[in-house]
C-alpha cells in the first residue's frame, strides 16, 4: 500500500510532537508513515519560501499527497481556525480536486492550542471542510477510547488535540499520546479496510 501521508503545520513543535506521535501508530499497525509539512506564509510580499526548508521535515509534493492511501492532517489554532500556511495549501488543491485523486480515502485531523479552551474543536471542524470536499471519508476518534473519556488534557471525538501551553512547549499528557497513536492505528486500519474494498471484484 502507499503511506499515509502525515501532513501538519507547527511552529513551536507542539503540533510536530503530535504528529509524529500519530505516525508511530500508523506503523504499530503494519503501514508507513509519511511525514511532511507545509511552508510559512511570508508576511513580506516580496520574499519567497526556500523550496527545501533548511532543517526539519521536507515540504509535502503534489505526488504524495495524490498518491498517499490516508491521510492524517494538523495545524495549531489560529482564532479557532487553522493556520494560514495550512490553508493557503489547501486553496491551491484545485487539480486534486478536479481529478478526485483524494476521494474516497480516509482522513482525519489534529491540533493542539495554548489554552484548554483555545478553539480546539472549531479548529478541527474547520479542518475537516477542505477534506469532504475532496471527497475523502472523515474518521473521527470514537469514545471506545478509554483515554477520550479520561483526559483532562486535550482529546476530542473530531480528534486528537494538545493543551500546549502559553509558551507552546508544554509536553504531550499521556492520554494525549494515548489519544494520538490510537488515532493513527484508526487511520491505518480504515485505509487498509478501504484499500482492500476497491481491488475487490464486483
Amino acid at each position: 500500500m502507499a503511506p499515509i501521508l502525515i501532513l501538519y503545520y507547527s511552529q513551536q513543535g507542539a503540533t510536530r510532537n503530535m504528529a509524529y506521535k500519530i505516525a508511530a501508530g500508523v506503523e504499530m499497525a503494519g503501514l508507513e508513515a509519511q511525514i511532511r509539512t507545509v511552508p510559512s506564509v511570508s508576511h513580506h510580499i516580496d520574499e519567497n519560501q526556500p523550496a527545501v526548508p533548511e532543517t526539519g521535515d521536507p515540504y509535502v509534493s503534489r505526488e504524495e499527497l495524490r498518491n498517499c492511501s490516508g491521510l492524517a492532517l494538523g495545524s495549531p489554532t489560529r482564532f479557532g481556525n487553522m493556520a494560514s500556511a495550512m490553508k493557503y495549501f489547501w486553496d491551491g488543491t484545485s487539480q486534486e480536486w478536479l481529478s478526485a485523486a483524494l476521494a474516497g480515502k480516509p482522513a482525519c485531523v489534529f491540533t493542539s492550542s495554548s489554552t484548554m479552551h483555545g478553539g480546539q474543536e472549531s479548529t478541527l471542524l474547520s479542518m475537516q471542510l477542505p477534506l469532504l470536499h475532496h471527497g475523502m471519508v472523515f474518521i473521527g476518534l470514537p469514545y471506545s477510547e478509554p483515554a477520550l473519556h479520561n483526559t483532562t488534557t486535550g482529546g476530542t471525538p473530531y480528534g486528537v488535540s494538545h493543551v500546549a501551553g502559553a509558551a507552546g512547549n508544554t509536553k504531550l499528557s499521556t492520554e494525549e499520546q494515548q489519544l494520538c497513536l490510537a488515532q493513527g492505528k484508526r487511520l491505518a486500519k480504515i485505509a487498509r479496510l478501504l484499500a482492500a474494498e476497491s481491488t475487490a471484484p464486483n
